[in-house]
């Protein structure tokens, strides 16, 4: 069997298989690839002279304008392809700023098809000088934006959505915020009656417009010279909050009408808020209802306290302390609860302070500690005694001083006798 060692050069030529043919084969193939590459490629391709005059475009671009290659190649401008905006902004910005640089890049348009629609392109521009710097032609690049373009238009389109979608959010909300705040102003008076012998004040902080809150407070004629009064803290936020201190509010005025004594009066609101809330989510509160008695020099307080916060009184004299209520349970929990009940008398000078925890559980300094019972006591105590409205004015300055620390509700209802108490004469003048 023979082998073959080497090759006869000369045969490979012979055959077209040398070297030099593959060579030669190989560059008619590149020449025919370049060609077909600008003839075909995936963008448009056109040369002008620097009159715009078109001299050369390729297939891609021919296609994209619906034109036979006999209408442009010679007898079109550049600016022929464009619309009237393309055209102006061509002469305003595209050609000086071609000339003075040489070259542009990126930059969009649209040019016209031989059907009238509108075609979005990107077009890039260089122009190619002589040997000598002088500009001979402009190659330009077009590429096919209408996909682009028709995802800009769908951004767009999106984010006015989006931007409507927010403006519609905000103008609910507004509205959700207005009816809540008249919805929260209808539990609570919307201003304190005239009680004589005495000065009343009160405040309401909402720690946020969007929820409803759940602390109420009220103050209301009795009958024979007396007043009663209450203020308390339903447990929870929102509508279902809401129904609860309405139902709590007509209760106790209810109940009071029937029988005033403060034990009584919050053992039938906690009968009812039991057997209301008892097949279902448990809804309770805490609660402070008292009788006013005025007397000859003072007036007399008659109070019972159901798991809420201890009153809090300055004296004449402005030390402040608390009246203890110890042992009143919380409201609508049990069938059977024990609340606790207490009187006092408050002299010229003296004020007395209901409040919500909203309060004594706003956090304070950096470690974010409960402001607390001892540090009220004391701020009430710094107070010169004023009277309810110099008090309420102090607490409110106060509640504005811990910002974000205040994050719940805060109700706040405060009592005093005047320093000097006016003579019968005195009130008719």
């Amino acid at each position: 069997m023979m082998c073959r060692t080497d090759e006869d050069p000369d045969r490979e030529r012979e055959h077209g298989q040398g070297p030099d043919a593959m060579s030669v084969a190989f560059t008619d193939l590149l020449e025919d690839s370049a060609d077909e590459l600008y003839e075909q490629a995936p963008c448009g391709y056109l040369s002008t002279l620097m009159d715009g005059t078109i001299a050369k475009v390729n297939t891609t671009l021919l296609e994209w304008l619906g034109l036979p290659r006999q209408e442009v190649a010679g007898r079109m401008r550049f600016t022929d392809l464009l619309t009237v905006g393309g055209k102006l902004y061509h002469e305003t910005h595209y050609a000086p700023l071609l000339q003075m640089k040489g070259e542009v890049g990126g930059i969009a348009l649209d040019i016209k098809t031989a059907g009238g629609q509108r075609m979005p392109v990107l077009v890039t521009s260089k122009v190619k000088t002589s040997h000598d710097g002088e500009p001979m032609l402009v190659r330009t690049t077009i590429f096919d934006a209408r996909d682009r373009r028709a995802y800009e238009t769908e951004l767009l389109r999106a984010r006015q959505a989006a931007d409507e979608a927010r403006r519609q959010a905000e103008a609910d909300r507004q509205r959700l915020q207005e009816a809540l705040a008249v919805l929260q102003q209808s539990l609570i008076p919307a201003e304190l009656p005239n009680v004589p012998g005495l000065e009343a004040d009160a405040y309401y902080h909402t720690a946020s417009p969007d929820l409803l809150g759940g602390d109420f407070y009220d103050l209301f004629p009795l009958g024979a010279d007396r007043w009663a009064f209450f203020l308390g803290d339903v447990c929870g936020k929102g509508p279902q909050a809401a129904a609860v201190t309405s139902l709590t509010r007509y209760t106790l005025r209810a109940a009071a009408l029937h029988d005033p004594d403060p034990v009584a009066v919050l053992t039938t609101l906690n009968t009812v808020l039991h057997e209301r809330y008892r097949s279902g989510d448990a809804r309770y509160c805490t609660a402070v209802f008292g009788v006013l008695q005025p007397g000859s020099g003072h007036v007399g307080v008659h109070l019972a306290s159901g798991g809420h916060p201890s009153v809090l009184i300055q004296r004449a004299d402005s030390t402040a302390q608390y009246l203890p209520t110890p042992g009143g349970m919380l409201i609508g929990v049990l069938p059977q609860a024990e609340f606790t009940a207490t009187r006092t008398q408050l002299l010229p000078g003296d004020t007395l302070l209901l409040y919500t925890d909203g309060l004594t559980e706003a956090r304070t300094g950096a470690k974010g500690e409960l402001y607390g019972d001892d540090a009220l006591r004391a701020f009430a105590a710094e107070q010169p005694a004023g009277g309810p409205q110099a008090l309420i004015s102090a607490l409110t300055g106060l509640l504005a001083g811990f910002g974000d620390g205040l994050d719940d509700d805060t109700a706040l209802l405060a009592f005093g006798v005047p320093a000097t108490i006016p003579t019968p004469s005195e009130e008719l003048t």
